[in-house]
Order: structure tokens, then C-alpha cells, then sequence
């Protein structure tokens, strides 16, 4: 196969060869073409003992990838995407240009990689802080019904980019340079991820209400979100509140995540064992711990949910869907 990484030189594509060579997706019989914007083009990046060099998305698509995997941006993946597509390339798209679109699959493979056809030649992947939440609330919600969900986030400056590590670094230094946000990052807490739209939330807060309807299929889900950008560099971190229709048993609920793929259970108060970005950094897994009832009122559950935003909030899902259609054969 030909696969393409469409934004290989930015942090989420860098991750994403990191992932690629982990999880050895690409053998020594594909063909790997790193992609990224005209600056870029000539640029000469490393890949498992090979060197390779970045061509532009013109040429990408006139080589005809079978896969091209896209963490680029939402203006470059509306408008490139579908030049793809008419190539007969299957797209990943990482960014936020074809979630809502009602014509586009909204995948996390743990949990509705079998809608996936080999007419879906554009999917979407979710937004980071959306996937560790739906990841949980999934086997949850069908067991017990999910009715409400409460979530406050407390997201890693890796998911601004490399602007705001390199803002979070000058900071510690006491070094001016460039701000990727209006106010300084370390010692801080910042209540605004992304703009704001007209209903006082931010996108990041609405991809949180809209993006968990979809991929749960289930627009009864009453969702809302305050997210919170924190001077941390691991991963992102989630306090949330479910009220389900049915009530539960704690230690079930406990059973039920520590069997779901791609969870894993960290709750042993005797211990002090929760989940913490410092630990989820580098790591695959959605992390639950703190799992207790809300005492406040009936049928209601706290959680605290923990992922490495660039891991499988970004490019561990967009190659896990990647798998799913070689292994289908749907490519």
C-alpha cells in the first residue's frame, strides 16, 4: 500500500510516525509519503532507518495513496480532502472540517468502526478531549442510558500546538516571546479552548455537546462542558458527572470499564492510585479513576478521565482506524 501522513511535520503528525512504527502499520512493502504545506516541501524526515522527503499535497495526490492520514488543519482538509477522495484515497481526517457533516462517519473503532463502508472515502476523527469521554461513557451508556453528562476539562497546551509549549517554556524561563494565548500560561488556568461562539460557549465546549450525540448515536444526551486550558503538557484530564436512567453498582461500573478496550481502570484510593496526565503521557490508553456516586441525587456518577491528547485523542485513533479498514478491506 501507499499510505500518506498529510501534516508530517507538525506535532500531531510527528506522533502519528511514532505511532505508525509502533504499531507496524507500514511494512517494508508500502510506499510511506510524508506530506505537508509548500515550506516544508524538500524537507528531509527520518522513518525507521529511512529518510524521506516531504512532497506537497499536488503531488501527494498524483501518487494516489490508498490511505492518507490528515492531521493538517481544517482549512487544508476542506479543501484537499475531497482532491483525495476523487483519487480513490480513503482520507483520516484529523481535524474538525467534516465531523458534523452529516455525510461523514464520526469513528472512535472501539465504538462504531462498523459503520464504515468502502464508500466512506472522507472519516473523521473526533476531537481529543471528546474521545476519552465517549471511550468510557460508551459501554456505560448502554447498560445503564445515559441522560445528562456534566464535564469540566482541564486540557494540555500540546493541544494548541507547538506555539504554546514553546509560550509555557519561555514563561518558566522568564523569556518574552510569541503568545499562542491572550494571557500567560504558566501558574494559570485559562477558561477559554478555541473561540467563542454566539451562545457563550467555546467550540471546544460544543464539540464536546455535539461530537458524544454522534458517535453515541443518541441525540437524547443532554451534554454540557466547560473547558479549561491548564499549564500541563501530558495530556488532558476530565471531571465527569453522568446521570443515567437506570441505576448501577459502583464496582460494576468499575467491571464494565476494566473490560472495554482501550481503558484502563486506575482507582485505588488505599493506594493513591488515580489517573494523572504525567503517567498518560506517551501512553495508548484512556485512564478512569475517582469512580464513585454522586451522592447529590440518584442514578448519577462522577468520574475522572485522563488520555494523552496527542495519543489517543489524535493520532493512536487516526491509526487505529487505519487498521480497521485494511483489516475489513475496506481499502
Amino acid at each position: 500500500m501507499k499510505i500518506a501522513v498529510v501534516g508530517a511535520t507538525g506535532m500531531v503528525g510527528e506522533v502519528m510516525l511514532q505511532v505508525l512504527a509502533e504499531r507496524n502499520f507500514v511494512t517494508a512493502n508500502d510506499e510511506l509519503i510524508l506530506v505537508a504545506s509548500e515550506r516544508s516541501v524538500g524537507k528531509e524526515m527520518e522513518f525507521q532507518g529511512k529518510t524521506y522527503k516531504v512532497v506537497g499535497l499536488a503531488t501527494a495526490v498524483d501518487m494516489k495513496p490508498e490511505i492518507a492520514l490528515f492531521s493538517a488543519g481544517g482549512d487544508t482538509s476542506l479543501e484537499w480532502a475531497p482532491k483525495f477522495a476523487a483519487a480513490g484515497t480513503t482520507v483520516v481526517d484529523n481535524s474538525s472540517a467534516w465531523r458534523m457533516d452529516p455525510t461523514k462517519k464520526l469513528i472512535v473503532p472501539e465504538i462504531n468502526a462498523d459503520q464504515l463502508t468502502k464508500e466512506d472515502k472522507i472519516i473523521a476523527n473526533p476531537n481529543c478531549s471528546t474521545i476519552q469521554m465517549v471511550l468510557a461513557l460508551a459501554p456505560l451508556h448502554k447498560k445503564y442510558n445515559v441522560k445528562r453528562v456534566i464535564v469540566s476539562t482541564y486540557q494540555s497546551i500540546t493541544g494548541t500546538g507547538v506555539k504554546a509549549v514553546k509560550q509555557l517554556e519561555n514563561e518558566y524561563a522568564g523569556i518574552d516571546g510569541d503568545m499562542a494565548y491572550k494571557y500567560q500560561i504558566h501558574r494559570n488556568a485559562i477558561p477559554q479552548c478555541d473561540v467563542f461562539e454566539d451562545n457563550g460557549y467555546t467550540k471546544e465546549e460544543m464539540k464536546l455537546v455535539r461530537e458524544t450525540k454522534k458517535i453515541l448515536s443518541d441525540n437524547t444526551i443532554a451534554v454540557t462542558a466547560t473547558a479549561v486550558r491548564v499549564p500541563i503538557v501530558g495530556g488532558h484530564s476530565e471531571a465527569v458527572n453522568v446521570e443515567f436512567s437506570n441505576d448501577f453498582d459502583v464496582n460494576e461500573v468499575r467491571n464494565i470499564l476494566s473490560e472495554t478496550d482501550g481503558v484502563t481502570v486506575q482507582d485505588n484510593l488505599k493506594e493513591f492510585e488515580y489517573p494523572m496526565p504525567l503517567f498518560a503521557q506517551g501512553k495508548n490508553d484512556v485512564f478512569v479513576g475517582r469512580i464513585r456516586r454522586d451522592e447529590s441525587q440518584p442514578n448519577t456518577l462522577n468520574m475522572w478521565i485522563v488520555a494523552d491528547n496527542l495519543r489517543k485523542g489524535a493520532a493512536t485513533n487516526t491509526i487505529q482506524i487505519a487498521e480497521y479498514l485494511v483489516a475489513n478491506n475496506l481499502v
